[in-house]
């Protein structure tokens, strides 16, 4: 028997592995050696959150119960939920139930999502970021759910740390989101100009990445460095995993066909794979752009053919093999990633309830966090006005103050296009070390979670305007403490995002 460094006792000699790969791990500014961030789509904080911790809890749907204990959320006061500006143009904000679970999808550009906030009256959202599909209602933009529907998630809030000041880094749609969650950066595009989705070099639309077989359209590629760029050279392992991402066939010519599908609740299947939602596919050095599978599991996280990434089945293949990488992005198959139309928050809880789970059954738990993030708001409303931290007067493409071309003033010498921060989005930390039922305050954004990253692994900055350089830390919803209690483990159904079970730790202290 071998003594095992984290808990103090004893250990059989078929996790010796384990223990090797523990004492060899690069070494980390926090007790975080593993981090998993969960990377979802299209939700506003308060699509989300807007009553939290009260739920309506009517007959036939799982009941939520919170903690007397729960601290303030900036969610909807009663007047923004009885006299709300947005019910000049017809609604106020108003309850989704379970039985709503799918709904139509909102407009989410980078300039409606700038008229929708109308320079901080944030009225306009109906009018500018209400679906604009002949079939949908625009005033279903008004709509949230409560822990009634998005059970899972409240009950993470509950027993774990979330954010009610994250944003977006930039207003628009989901590939900027990712490539600000991986490089802090939405300019340095080729082609530097394409009508509603590129200007000034900068990203503002949704468009497939150039190195990817399964992109289709206009495709274009990003410039610069990015996280996996920083990781590689430090030899950190990492990953994006997707799901989808393993071709179903091949073309005659070896190019990859991303035809996986699953269906949704209500049985219409979904494409698994989204390729503008891979940010790294628009880097050359990160892209995978065949999608070869690994060389082997044990290199899963190491540089091969695959060149860091992966379908979402690697993941857990390295996670059986003991070789959980340092760093993994984890995006969910196109029905369960939460976004509006295609998915919901139900199958969505089930991914989630899944994968957190089974993550907190693993060795490597006691030096893990899980970050469970968005790309983007999908629109829909939020009561708070964004603090205007980038400014950019494209007067073709900015209208955050009311009139066309204004977002500020940019800098001399700084990139156009990239006004922000956007919409308040949902972030919420799940680990041993998470401070247990806490609201942070501070203002943070998607980027922070790249500056985590950058900060636990001695890796740097990205340069070149890069976001990472003024994010907020996200280190107030941690506790590393050397004689604190660490958070219990959670374990969820994923049918109805309700307890289990609590799993408390008997030892006190880092490990």
């Amino acid at each position: 028997m071998i003594l095992s460094p984290v808990s103090g006792g004893t250990i059989n000699a078929s996790s010796v592995s384990l223990v090797s790969s523990t004492l060899t791990m690069p070494t980390t500014t926090t007790p975080i050696k593993h981090l998993v961030v969960i990377f979802q789509e299209n939700i506003s904080f308060d699509h989300y959150f807007a009553t939290y911790p009260h739920s309506a809890n009517p007959s036939g749907e799982p009941k939520f119960t919170p903690s007397p204990a729960t601290p303030s959320v900036n969610g909807l006061s009663n007047d923004l939920l009885v006299n709300n500006p947005n019910g000049n143009y017809s609604v106020n904000p108003f309850r989704l139930d379970r039985s709503q679970a799918v709904t139509c999808d909102m407009d989410h550009g980078y300039l409606t999502e700038q008229q929708a906030y109308h320079g901080g009256l944030v009225d306009k959202f109906v009018e500018f970021t209400g679906s604009s599909d002949s079939e949908c209602d625009p005033t279903q933009v008004m709509g949230h759910y409560d822990g009634n529907t998005v059970t899972a998630l409240w009950n993470y809030a509950q027993h774990f740390a979330m954010s009610d000041n994250s944003y977006g880094t930039t207003f628009g749609p989901s590939t900027l989101g990712a490539l600000n969650l991986v490089s802090g950066q939405t300019h340095g595009a080729t082609p530097a100009k394409f009508a509603g989705k590129v200007a000034n070099g900068t990203v503002i639309g949704d468009l497939d990445p150039a190195y990817d077989d399964c992109s289709s359209g206009t495709k274009i590629a990003m410039s610069g460095s990015n996280i996996g760029t920083l990781l590689n050279s430090k030899n950190i392992t990492w990953g994006w995993f997707q799901g989808g991402f393993k071709p179903k066939d091949n073309e005659l010519d070896g190019r990859a066909k991303c035809e996986s599908e699953h269906p949704n609740i209500l049985g219409e299947n979904q494409t698994d794979y989204v390729p503008h939602h891979e940010p790294f596919q628009y880097y050359k050095s990160t892209a995978n752009p065949h999608h070869v599978s690994p060389s082997s599991i044990p290199m899963i996280g190491k540089t091969d053919r695959a060149n860091h990434q992966y379908n979402l089945s690697d993941f857990w293949d390295a996670v059986a093999n003991h070789t959980m990488p340092s760093v993994s992005f984890l995006k969910a198959s196109k029905y369960q990633d939460g976004h509006a139309d295609n998915s919901d928050p139900i199958d969505e809880q089930h991914f989630f309830v899944s994968t957190i789970n089974r993550i907190q059954q693993l060795p490597e738990w006691n030096s893990t966090a899980v970050i469970v993030a968005y790309d983007d708001s999908d629109g829909w409303y939020d009561h708070v006005m964004p603090p205007i931290v980038s400014q950019s007067n494209d007067r073709t493409h900015d209208a955050l103050l009311g009139s066309t071309g204004m977002c500020g003033h940019a800098p001399a010498n700084s990139y156009q296009n990239r006004c922000g921060y956007g919409p308040r989005l949902p972030l919420l930390v799940i680990s041993p070390y998470a401070k247990v039922n806490f609201i942070d305050h501070q203002i943070t954004d998607q980027t922070s979670i790249l500056r985590f990253i950058e900060d636990n692994w001695n890796l740097g900055r990205i340069g070149n305007q890069s976001f990472d350089a003024k994010a907020g830390l996200l280190t107030n919803m941690f506790n590393f403490n050397s004689n604190r209690h660490f958070a219990d483990k959670l374990i969820l159904d994923a049918s109805t995002g309700l307890k289990i079970s609590t799993i408390t730790k008997s030892t006190t202290g880092a490990s």
